[in-house]
């Protein structure tokens, strides 16, 4: 039997890679080189899932994503949360002493500062963090060392200099998983999230008009995020994600006041809420 397949964006031995095997263990994770090619790989039916950051608790929000999910079909059916653990690595035989450059992507280089300047390194940016170990592992110089999730050591033959070297020890990233098909979680077998996109209507106070109904119905709003659409200042485009199910009282009465001041409501996905909310 063919293993079923799950898209993800960035190298062998990145996060998504890693929750990819966390999630999805007995499925083949497809390496895609960038959101636009997750996102094709699934469509064309070359892979059943998607696996896509959208949310990191220091970075914010990862924007790409915002402007790939209203045009796409794709649904969200699942979401996952990861702690983001970055090991300094390096070839065998180098050491704390002997490194010299640390090389990783401008985010995680940003968020493990302290190593940095503790041991004095230069930072070097490259554009993902397994593909940074791949790159020291290759060069093989005892004077380059890489900051990357721990499965990249694991993949490509690194040692571990230093476990655990990023800042703050909150850095936790959302993904959420696609599919070309709509699978809407039960009704009534525990926490339930809702994603959807609306476009409001051009009127003064249309977006509180709009949200009014959400508050008036009890139904508590987890996600608003804003972007243009277009180009175009006067249309504003929203991501919104809430608590529960379309099918609930509140959250049902609440949808159907939001179509009286938007003008297009996408309902992404209805999910099982992943048990780190509750912490």
């Amino acid at each position: 039997m063919t293993a079923r397949r799950i898209a993800y964006q960035g190298e062998p031995g990145s996060n998504s890679h890693t929750v990819c095997q966390q999630h999805y263990p007995d499925w083949e994770a497809v390496a895609c080189a960038s959101f636009e090619d997750v996102f094709a790989t699934v469509e064309n039916g070359d892979a059943e899932l998607a696996m896509i950051p959208i949310d990191n608790s220091i970075a914010g929000r990862v924007s790409d994503i915002h402007h790939f999910l209203p045009a796409s079909d794709l649904h969200i059916v699942g979401e996952h949360f990861l702690r983001i653990q970055f090991h300094l690595m390096a070839t065998a035989g180098a050491t704390l002493d002997t490194i010299r450059t640390v090389h990783s992507h401008v985010h995680a280089l940003g968020q493990c500062r302290r190593i940095i300047r503790e041991h004095g390194l230069v930072p070097v940016i490259a554009g993902d963090t397994a593909g940074a170990a791949r790159e020291v592992a290759e060069a093989g110089d005892p004077t380059q060392a890489a900051i990357a999730p721990p499965l990249a050591a694991e993949i490509y033959g690194l040692e571990i200099l230093a476990p655990d070297v990023e800042d703050e020890d909150h850095n936790t990233t959302r993904f959420v998983v696609l599919s070309r098909d709509f699978v809407q979680a039960p009704r009534g077998e525990g926490p339930v999230v809702t994603s959807f996109i609306f476009n409001v209507r051009n009127l003064p106070a249309a977006l509180y008009k709009a949200l009014g109904g959400f508050a008036t119905n009890g139904v508590n709003m987890t996600k608003l995020e804003s972007y243009m659409v277009g180009g175009h200042f006067a249309a504003t485009q929203f991501l919104a994600e809430v608590d529960g199910h379309p099918e609930d009282a509140g959250l049902k009465n609440a949808l159907e006041e939001l179509e009286f001041f938007t003008t297009d409501v996408k309902i992404l996905g209805v999910y099982p809420a992943d048990a780190f909310r509750d912490g």
